[in-house]
């Protein structure tokens, strides 16, 4: 008989979960589009750790334990929604969450962290995962308590063995395969196995066993890791006349160029017509996505300011927050003149994918420029940081309640019956989770082409003008699901019903 102390056994505990979750992630996630399979994997894993933390009364008592059900939630997204973009926006969101549960789910408030403690943090995560089970390893396991008695050191002694043979074996079975053919024809015979998909099982085993063990030490059993902020040294402060110039001349550019959008935002098509030259059309082409740069870009410059500021006067301070508040008001001209070219743009040629989540990362830009003014710039430095993180989840979900596939859609069905410019392509690109929207419009869609007419020669020579799919056709092929139980979806689902009753049932 041996003893093992508790740490051990958790940590040979979290081996055999990880083992589980990675065979459990092979036979899962290898299926794809992703949806069921997802939502199934993380709920297992939150469902695994919160057992095993349980169980080895491992203390809940941080933040970050509250996560957890976010990313079961987000998780969840992927089985409501259909489109790649917001499948990846909802499993992004998963993994934040499940990286901030790990850190601070048994100590710590998430309330009081900074923006580089996220940041760093969420290095810190990925280093952990990436690690896999060297730390408990390493650290926790006691091996010569395992391996205490003779079965288990046989055991052990057996397993490093197989683990030893195991690439030899491998490495020369390979040559003598490629080296003879009636070898190879044995070897084929006798195991009648693909190799090239036994080894596919075998990454993705691994790999998911890798990440789920580094997750599970750090949530169950890693010591506290203590702050991730990071101190700004005194040779990169600066102090009021070097950021005071730099922003006043930013603040300078800022203005000139509001002045002249002013003078465009309230002047109508006459104004931009006779003044610049331009169409609407060309004006609201022109600019949008260089205006979503410099949004982006300034608040970034004004967080580095902050923090490289020497604010020892409060008169210093005063003339920042000045500055600073003064190039925020600006940006929200700017933000206005960017939305208003997209609105420009869509009434003249519809709305697509690109142009709805940009506008949604402006409209979440001003959020953010809004919380500025009433935490950096008080001293309140720390909860700019959740507002960000909060409104950043927050709008994943108000995304998912939209649902812009249907939106778009909609938008576009509309353009059509008011008889404006129309490109079918824009329908065939979305997913099934605006089939509903696109199903009640069949009707006024018709048997409108995908793509125009082309000639092109016929078996006997001769020239003839074919037409190309229509968008009836290519929609009804793309709602028809052809998946497994792993990649049900709802969109999907949904759409292969009303696919099949549009097909009268044929198909």
């Amino acid at each position: 008989m041996f003893a093992v102390d508790d740490r051990t056994r958790l940590a040979l505990a979290t081996f055999g979960v990880a083992l589980i979750l990675g065979s459990l992630g092979d036979m899962l996630l290898r299926a794809t589009p992703w949806g069921l399979n997802v939502f199934i994997w993380t709920t297992v894993l939150v469902v695994a750790a919160v057992t095993l933390a349980r169980v080895w009364n491992v203390g809940l008592a941080g933040e970050g334990r509250w996560f957890l059900p976010l990313a079961v939630l987000f998780a969840a997204g992927v089985v409501w929604r259909d489109s790649i973009t917001l499948g990846f926006l909802d499993v992004v969101a998963a993994l934040v969450s499940l990286s901030l549960a790990a850190l601070w789910g048994r100590t710590g408030r998430v309330r009081l962290r900074g923006l580089s403690e996220y940041i760093i943090g969420g290095f810190y995560t990925g280093a952990v995962s990436a690690a896999g089970p060297l730390p408990a390893a390493v650290q926790d396991v006691r091996w010569t308590e395992v391996t205490q008695g003779r079965r288990p050191g046989q055991a052990l002694a057996v397993a490093r063995g197989v683990t030893i043979a195991a690439p030899l074996l491998f490495v020369f079975g390979a040559l003598f395969v490629a080296a003879d053919a009636v070898f190879e024809n044995f070897v084929i015979e006798v195991f009648d196995i693909d190799l090239v998909d036994i080894f596919g099982h075998l990454f993705l085993i691994g790999f998911f066993f890798w990440i789920s063990a580094g997750l599970l030490w750090l949530f169950l059993l890693s010591r506290e890791p203590g702050g991730f902020s990071f101190r700004r040294p005194n040779v990169l402060s600066l102090g009021i006349t070097e950021i005071g110039i730099t922003l006043g001349l930013l603040d300078l550019l800022f203005a000139a160029f509001v002045f002249v959008q002013i003078r465009y935002l309230f002047g109508g098509a006459e104004t931009i017509i006779t003044s610049a030259g331009l169409t609407y059309s060309e004006y609201a082409r022109r600019g949008f996505f260089e205006l979503v740069t410099v949004t982006a870009l300034a608040l970034p410059v004004l967080l580095v300011a902050h923090w490289l500021l020497r604010g020892e006067e409060r008169a210093h301070r005063r003339v920042f927050g000045g500055l600073a508040g003064a190039m925020v008001a600006l940006l929200f001209v700017v933000v206005a003149s960017a939305l208003y070219r997209m609105h420009l743009y869509t009434a003249e040629f519809g709305l697509t994918e690109l142009r709805f989540y940009t506008s949604a990362f402006m409209f979440w830009i001003s959020v953010l420029l809004l919380s500025f003014l009433p935490t950096v710039l008080t001293g309140r430095r720390d909860r700019f940081a959740l507002v960000a993180l909060t409104t950043g989840l927050a709008a994943i979900v108000v995304i998912n309640a939209i649902n812009p596939d249907a939106l778009i859609a909609s938008t576009n069905i509309a353009r059509l019956e008011e008889g404006k410019r129309f490109d079918p392509k824009y329908l065939t690109n979305l997913s099934t989770d605006a089939a509903p929207i696109l199903a009640k419009a069949m009707p006024e869609i018709g048997e409108r082409h995908v793509y125009p007419p082309y000639e092109g020669p016929t078996p006997s020579g001769e020239t003839r003008t074919f037409e190309g799919p229509t968008l009836r056709g290519e929609l009804l092929n793309r709602w028809s699901a052809e998946g497994d139980w792993r990649t049900w979806n709802v969109s999907r689902q949904r759409a292969d019903r009303i696919a099949s009753q549009l097909d009268g049932g044929l198909r």
